[in-house]
């Protein structure tokens, strides 16, 4: 059974940015809110993926390839936060959150669910945007341009 490449890029991004907190969580970097910026660039890539194979199949309907690459963005970044809120509790739950960035989204002490919920809406947020970059880099070879 061949996985939809939305499912495919998606599940990309997630190992993507799971490799990169790993990395950021084994030299001790996990608590510099800007490093996490830097999920952008997985996220990109997927949606980068799934738009080069529509592009390659022939499908250069703009809003479809919009609808595919915000599929495959949304996810990566569900099953990203799946996984972060699945770490955090194995880590030792609401105990471990204070371990992660301080400079967060929510003031105060978020719980593991808050902290997930704004790491969530970071995640569509930047989902959202790479997702428009990416349609406006490859919008010349879209059905509308020609």
């Amino acid at each position: 059974m061949k996985l939809p490449k939305e499912l495919l890029n998606g599940i990309l991004i997630f190992v993507g940015i799971a490799i990169y907190f790993f990395i950021m969580e084994f030299f001790g970097l996990s608590n510099i809110l800007f490093l996490r910026a830097f999920n952008a660039a997985f996220v990109f890539f997927g949606v980068a993926r799934t738009i080069k194979s529509n592009i390659k199949e022939r499908k250069t309907g703009y809003v479809s390839n919009l609808l595919s690459a915000g599929i495959t963005a949304i996810i990566g970044v569900l099953l990203s936060v799946a996984g972060l809120l699945t770490y955090i509790y194995v880590r030792g739950g609401n105990a471990y959150i204070d371990n992660l960035s301080e400079e967060f989204l929510f003031g105060g002490e978020p719980t593991a669910n808050e902290y997930c919920i704004g790491v969530l809406f970071e995640g569509i947020a930047s989902a959202v945007i790479m997702v428009f970059v990416a349609m406006q880099f490859w919008r010349k070879d879209f059905a509308a341009n020609k």
